[in-house]
């Protein structure tokens, strides 16, 4: 049986869900209704229910949902029931700060090596994880498990890098270069993120509220 394409419209928002749950969770809340959690979230309980019933619904007619069960079956939709591996290539203001997020491991992700090619950098350590230079990227790959490669590397050379990495075996690249990535191969994951997208974004916001 084919498995079902869920949009990613869909995608999108079940992270969201995830981080409301979670601080549902953490001040006690033991169930919630698709309507309340409809308020705290600005979204309707009927596309809550729709977007959840794309996984099994989750919900029981007059009780809702157990917040705890809800938050570990969306964790595991999301793949945050294991540990992914991330290289950091370009150690630089944005690669260290992504570093020493340290959030990123309470969900499963951890950085396990940074990559650069400025030998100043070689041997640094950003919260005891090593900077290596950017030569010892395939050796690294072929004897550590990675499952996600970030590049917060200038765009002139992110996309040649990006096609490296895919050649050595990575699946999955999140991009902060700011440039979109052109992976032609369906087995591999690209997210691009432009950071700056989301402050013109507020910038519109902005001067709309001003007229």
């Amino acid at each position: 049986m084919a498995q079902k394409e869920i949009s990613q419209a869909v995608i999108r928002r079940m992270p969201r869900y995830y981080r409301y749950l979670g601080e549902l969770l953490d001040a006690g809340v033991e169930r919630i209704s698709s309507n309340d959690l409809s308020n705290q979230m600005q979204v309707t309980a009927s596309q809550i229910r729709q977007d959840l019933n794309n996984f099994g619904g989750f919900g029981q007619q007059g009780y809702g949902y157990n917040v705890k069960y809800l938050y570990e079956e969306i964790g595991k939709i999301l793949g945050l029931d294991q540990v992914h591996n991330i290289i950091v290539i370009g150690a630089g203001n944005l690669g260290q700060a992504l570093t020493n997020y340290v959030k990123f491991e309470r969900f499963g992700f951890k950085i396990i090596a940074l990559f650069d090619v400025n030998p100043a950098l070689e041997g640094v350590s950003v919260r005891g994880i090593k900077v290596h230079m950017l030569d010892e990227l395939d050796d690294f790959c072929a004897n550590n498990k990675v499952d996600i490669a970030a590049l917060t590397m200038p765009k002139a050379k992110a996309d040649i890098t990006a096609k490296h990495l895919v050649s050595i075996g990575i699946h999955a690249i999140w991009n902060f270069a700011h440039v979109d990535l052109d992976i032609d191969n369906e087995d591999v994951v690209v997210e691009n993120v432009h950071l700056s997208d989301s402050l013109m974004q507020l910038s519109y916001n902005i001067e709309k509220n001003k007229k």
